[in-house]
């Protein structure tokens, strides 16, 4: 481990995580003085209004790490214009939908074109291994990374329904990324900014861990899914982390979200309607207990697919069968968990 590049990331992570946490207050703050409250309804897996809003901390602070990373010279310009921008726009029309409840259409055009312009700005993926081949995806490769970025940051929304979840999945994945680029880089840009999100998203969490004080909002949770999409992309295309690194490591979120999809619309449901139907949510009502059900997912990504991701960006011919083995089992208790079926 290259200590040094963490003991010099060290004071920035700490004052990320300060002012996250004093923003948070804040904004709780204020979600109460104008009674801004999530008022439970059919999707919801709280039984009393809480206030809302909490993910504009992190907005803030991520953004403004980012501008000063920009300013120091830590951050190319290229990915900063693009995270900025499009990062905004997310976190922008996530705001005014928490406000006004805007149309899926309205939504998705913003994602898709954020999406977008942030996998054009980043280039194409390199030959993708695929064990039994070497594939060049070329065009059809950032295709499928648009589709791949909208879906990923808009599953963070669904996966935001009990108490700290969606903290300890950025937390996880984004520190078990860091480490391996610290270890096998000597650190980066992308390493430093996701140690700044570690730290931004844990100042978040002191008010946001069961029983939550504050949720974090369609603003703060579609910006934070977009965040570790655009991070997962840029470094897969820089060559730095596999595709397959990525895959396995949001592992959790990314089966419960596109099962539970899948299903309520094998069901014929309507899939913009808001639902408690994720496997999470059902196991968080079995066992009467949001904390049981976010530990357990901080169980599953440190001990069980941060391992397979390490090894499959060690041994990129090994990447697929590794991210077949890794999602079998979340797939498996998913299904048994009830994903996609009516909550009760």
């Amino acid at each position: 481990m290259k200590q040094h590049v963490l003991l010099e990331i060290l004071p920035s992570a700490l004052t990320s995580l300060i002012v996250s946490a004093l923003l948070t207050g804040v904004m709780r703050q204020l979600a109460l003085t104008h009674r801004v409250l999530d008022v439970p309804n059919e999707r919801s897996s709280h039984s009393t209004p809480t206030p809302r809003g909490g993910g504009l901390a992190i907005v803030i602070t991520l953004l403004a790490a980012l501008w000063l990373l920009e300013i120091v010279g830590s951050m190319p310009f290229r990915l900063w214009a693009a995270l900025s921008a499009c990062g905004s726009a997310v976190a922008l029309v996530g705001f005014a939908d928490d406000k006004w409840h805007l149309s899926a259409k309205t939504r998705l055009t913003v994602h898709f074109a954020a999406a977008s312009v942030f996998v054009w700005s980043s280039g194409r993926l390199p030959p993708v291994d695929f064990g039994i081949a070497i594939l060049n995806l070329g065009i059809a490769g950032s295709i499928v990374g648009v589709l791949a970025l909208v879906w990923f940051l808009n599953l963070y929304n669904f996966m935001d329904g009990i108490d700290g979840i969606a903290s300890i999945e950025a937390m996880t994945v984004a520190s078990t990324a860091a480490l391996f680029l610290v270890q096998h880089g000597g650190g980066s840009p992308v390493a430093v900014f996701m140690w700044l999100t570690v730290a931004t998203v844990g100042g978040f969490l002191l008010w946001n861990w069961p029983p939550a004080r504050i949720f974090m909002g369609d603003a703060g949770s579609g910006f934070l899914g977009f965040i570790l999409g655009a991070m997962a992309w840029s470094t897969a295309a820089a060559g730095k982390l596999s595709v397959w690194f990525w895959l396995i490591l949001v592992g959790a979120f990314f089966v419960d979200a596109t099962l539970t999809l899948l299903q309520r619309w094998r069901r014929g449901e309507p899939l913009a309607t808001a639902h408690r139907s994720h496997a999470y949510q059902h196991l968080s009502r079995r066992f009467g207990s949001h904390l049981k059900v976010t530990l357990g997912v901080l169980m599953v990504n440190l001990l069980w697919l941060a391992p397979l991701a390490w090894l499959a960006a060690l041994h990129p011919s090994f990447g697929a069968g590794l991210t077949l083995l890794a999602w079998a089992p979340l797939a498996v208790c998913a299904w048994r968990s009830g994903a996609g079926l009516p909550g009760d």
